[in-house]
């Protein structure tokens, strides 16, 4: 787990500032209701950063506000050690599924973080929180993540049912640990979980009695499971329509779902610009673009996905730099035996994962940082 080591900071003139964005989104959202419906996650992170830069003129807080959206938690920080993370959904309530409880990528300096949600269900309403006093459950998709509840109760709180602070869960080396004692403690007879703390021992889910079509899940569920698929196996980079069958097998036996269209899944979109590690600009697969949209997702993936779970979909015995590995294999895919295809696909990928590598010890790290294993 990365841990700050900074001095509590005062927390009074953030607060101020989070109340008087809120107010400011809030009476945006009045007049201008069908332009944040039609806002895509991302977009409405670029927006409440700038009613963060606005409101901040004249605050200590002026000219300390940035956008780090993407692989890293949370998405804005302010001041270097205030973080937002923003979440939407829309629909009319206040609920939505967080981020990981792990929060390997979480900013190192950043103490404290406030939820800002956007109600994006008419009529369009933004509320901040302390990121803590919101988070109501833990649900495991791919990896347990946290639950959002912006109506939560004093009291009513993941961290107030399991008798841990969010600070004491965030610090520890093994967060799943304490979380699958209590879902534990809540079994009712001849049920168990289906994952397990120790990420080498997860087991995959038990087959639905029901099947949908992947064409009627919402969007954050088919995220979900392109990050699955493309995480477990790279061969959805190679080319000739073989490559969609092992994923379609998968998605119908572990999850009960069938894809009628699985190429549009990951090959629509054509070609997008990406940049190399020397910043040189290349056109790139649009699945590589998807990669980068979602490099987060995959990592956390790759950490909590069992050596045998990814051996017996790559193919390959699995190294402890799993992270380097995979990538490797989504170039071999990739370029089919040409050695430039290769080398420019290899390059696009370390520049989106910034040489980020996941060892055994599940530790997020730079190469040149030490680490013990």
């Amino acid at each position: 787990m990365i841990v700050s080591e900074n001095a509590k900071p005062e927390i009074t003139e953030f607060q101020k500032l989070m109340q008087k964005t809120d107010t400011f989104l809030n009476n945006e959202a009045k007049g201008r209701e069908k332009y944040f419906q039609k806002r895509t996650a991302q977009l409405l992170e670029e927006d409440v950063c700038n009613a963060l830069k606005d409101c901040s003129k004249g605050t200590k807080f002026e000219n300390t506000i940035q956008l780090v959206s993407g692989a890293q938690f949370p998405d804005i920080i302010a001041a270097n050690y205030y973080g937002v993370e923003v979440k939407s959904t829309i629909k009319n309530h206040w609920t939505s599924t967080g981020s990981s409880i792990l929060e390997s990528t979480r900013i190192p300096s950043v103490e404290r973080i406030f939820m800002t949600f956007g109600k994006l269900g008419s009529p369009v309403e933004f509320r901040s929180r302390p990121y803590e006093e919101c988070l109501s459950e833990i649900a495991v998709t791919h990896y347990p993540r946290y639950k959002i509840d912006m109506n939560l109760k004093k009291g009513e709180t993941i961290f107030d049912k399991m008798g841990v602070s969010y600070d004491e869960l965030r610090k520890m080396d093994n967060p799943s640990a304490p979380v699958a004692k209590y879902y534990k403690s809540k079994l009712k007879p001849g049920e168990s979980l289906w994952w397990s703390p120790d990420v080498e021992n997860i087991q995959e889910e038990t087959v639905p009695m029901t099947v949908k079509l992947f064409s009627a899940l919402d969007k954050e569920e088919k995220d979900i499971y392109r990050v699955q698929m493309v995480s477990l196996f790279p061969t959805l980079l190679g080319s000739g329509q073989s490559k969609y069958d092992n994923p379609s097998l998968w998605l119908l036996t572990q999850k009960g779902i069938i894809s009628t269209h699985m190429r549009d899944e990951f090959s629509a979109g054509g070609q997008v610009e990406m940049k190399t590690q020397a910043g040189i600009i290349v056109k790139m697969p649009a699945i590589f673009g998807r990669i980068e949209k979602h490099k987060g997702e995959i990592i956390e993936t790759l950490k909590f996905s069992s050596v045998q779970t990814l051996s017996e979909n790559w193919k390959v015995e699995v190294r402890n730099d799993r992270l380097e590995q995979w990538c490797e294999l989504c170039s071999e895919n990739y370029a089919q035996g040409d050695k430039v295809k290769y080398d420019t696909a290899m390059s696009v990928l370390r520049r989106v994962f910034n040489f980020y590598k996941i060892r055994d010890t599940f530790a997020y790290v730079a190469e040149g940082d030490s680490v013990n294993i």
